[in-house]
């Protein structure tokens, strides 16, 4: 029973977990772009040196660290929120979550090797892999079902109902 109120719960959680893990993938070569169109190519040989200097621990503060100057910036956005800026507060927390992946991205980029080296890191490094794994795993059903629904394939009556509706479309742009 319990186990069944939970499962919309754990389905939730896996979908904001892969939205953070395509936003990361689908960031960290726009990152990249911008760091050979900028030049960041040389900041990034030099933290890459810095980094191969210092101890696995001191890393973790090297990948902490871009963290810190992107809190006030989201704290701007709940000012804005609580102040009723709507489409400000949303584009201010979008921007800060997509500009704190990909810094991550970039910086994690550089100190993996390090941080690696850490056991206890590594093998949350592997959990996350996994959770990663099994969150696509938990969700794939679903999104099949969806794109199933959209695509009008299959007999159920939102089928016939998107079929009907693509029919109409047709028919109205024809008409023009």
């Amino acid at each position: 029973m319990l186990r069944r109120l939970l499962q919309p719960v754990w389905v939730l959680l896996a979908i904001i977990f892969l939205i953070e893990a395509w936003l990361w993938d689908h960031l960290e070569p726009i990152v990249a772009r911008v760091v050979a169109a900028i030049p960041l190519a040389r900041f990034k040989q030099w933290l890459t040196e810095r980094v191969d200097a210092l101890s696995p621990a001191m890393t973790l503060i090297v990948f902490a660290v871009p963290i810190i100057p992107l809190f006030p910036l989201k704290l701007v956005g709940l000012w804005l929120l609580t102040h009723e800026y709507w489409f400000s507060a949303a584009f201010t927390i979008l921007f800060a979550k997509m500009l704190g992946v990909g810094v991550t991205a970039f910086v994690f980029d550089v100190t993996r090797d390090k941080l690696l080296e850490m056991q206890w890191f590594e093998r949350l490094y592997e959990l996350v892999l996994k959770l990663r794994a099994k969150a696509a795993e938990l969700v794939n059903p679903i999104k099949q079902r969806i794109k199933d629904l959209i695509s009008g394939n299959g007999e159920g009556w939102s089928s016939r109902t998107l079929r009907l509706i693509q029919r109409f479309r047709k028919s109205v742009h024809e008409a023009r």
